[in-house]
């Protein structure tokens, strides 16, 4: 088993593509790590860098204490998983599994022991007798993985493993894997673009834009204290709501002036800053943000508290849970998350509560949060 380390690992296509920069991350033995982020940001170049199969151009990579920028990857004994599972097709799941023990010179009997001790772990023993194309895309995933277990490698790497399933098997394949961490005890790095992948199954998740990390935390913290507006909106479904007013100061203390004609005063006691930092925010653009779930509709509200005279413009009801698309006087919209059996119908008029100490404020510049736990786990 063992713990990888990135140091300062850079990569740079020709034409002087930097795919990724800089980047750093100690990942510790054992541990569940979810490289996330938009398309294109160098989330499967990091793990590819990892395998050895792609050259890095700068930088270093260590598995447990040895440097292997220089080895090839069979060198390395890792395991991939890919989004294509890249069976054998004319080879039986038996096959596929025993290949590339067969190919380190494995004894047939040990090999034989591993293949049926791994299927058995992952209630795949039924299928071994079959071939790829006689496979459900949820059995042809379990295969992929029991391919990479039978190695027993020192760290499994998975690239969108579950990006070919519908939403059902995706999520009973979460919970699959998570398990399988569990009981290999073997360091994991997972890759993916879905937000609820990463929010389930990391103990840590890396953030990742234009091949920077933008913070590296639990999954509670990134969705509760995101250190700027890119994550923020990236993390949570539906996303924040982020609207630009002017922090302003009277005789009844610190609001946040919203609309086109500041109509709306939200009022900042609660928020999660000290009164200095507020006091320095005063006169000064931001962007504020509130996820759905920190707001509700109510009937009438205290002035400060909230916003008024809005109407519901779109109502998805999904169940237990309702999104209420609202619009407000002076151009502002927000979607706001209800649950229970109240229903909310389209056209009608709502007024808005907010839970103030829930409210992130953001530099509108630079878009670095301002409010809350700053710097924990960012880089």
């Amino acid at each position: 088993m063992a713990g990888i380390t990135l140091k300062e690992v850079t990569k740079i296509y020709p034409g002087g593509v930097r795919a990724v920069d800089g980047f750093e991350l100690e990942i510790a033995d054992r541990e569940f790590v979810v490289l996330v982020g938009p398309s294109g940001c160098g989330k499967s170049t990091v793990l590819r860098m990892i395998a050895g199969l792609e050259d890095i151009t700068g930088g270093q990579i260590h598995i447990g204490d040895t440097l292997v920028n220089s080895m090839a990857p069979k060198e390395r004994n890792i395991a991939m998983v890919f989004q294509s599972y890249a069976l054998y097709p004319h080879m039986t799941v038996y096959k596929n599994m025993a290949f590339a023990l067969k190919m380190r010179g494995v004894k047939k009997a040990e090999r034989d022991a591993r293949v049926r001790e791994t299927a058995e772990m992952l209630d795949i023993t039924r299928l071994l007798a079959r071939k790829p194309r006689a496979l459900s895309g949820g059995e042809s995933q379990r295969v992929a993985l029991g391919r990479a277990m039978v190695r027993h490698p020192d760290v499994f790497l998975l690239d969108e493993p579950l990006s070919n399933l519908d939403a059902k098997l995706r999520a009973d394949m979460r919970a699959e894997i998570v398990k399988l961490h569990k009981k290999l005890e073997t360091t994991f790095i997972y890759v993916t673009h879905d937000q609820t992948e990463a929010m389930t199954m990391g103990d840590r998740i890396v953030i990742m834009n234009a091949g920077h990390i933008l913070q590296v935390d639990s999954p509670k913290d990134i969705y509760d204290y995101p250190v700027d507006t890119f994550v923020a909106g990236f993390i949570g479904s539906p996303r924040m709501n982020f609207a630009e007013g002017v922090i302003e100061k009277d005789v009844g203390g610190i609001f946040a002036a919203l609309g086109s004609n500041g109509e709306h005063r939200l009022a900042l006691e609660g928020v999660n800053a000290t009164a200095e930092t507020l006091t320095g925010l005063v006169g000064r653009r931001v962007t504020l943000g509130l996820r759905p779930e920190h707001m509700r509709v109510v009937s009438g509200h205290a002035p400060g508290a909230g916003f008024s005279g809005g109407f519901a413009d779109i109502v998805e009801v999904l169940g237990a849970e309702t999104n209420i698309y609202a619009d407000l006087p002076g151009g502002l919209r927000f979607i706001v998350r209800e649950w229970g059996d109240e229903p909310v119908r389209r056209g009608q008029a709502l007024d808005l509560a907010v839970q103030t100490e829930k409210l992130h404020i953001f530099d509108i510049e630079t878009g670095a949060a301002v409010t809350g736990r700053i710097g924990g786990g960012a880089r």
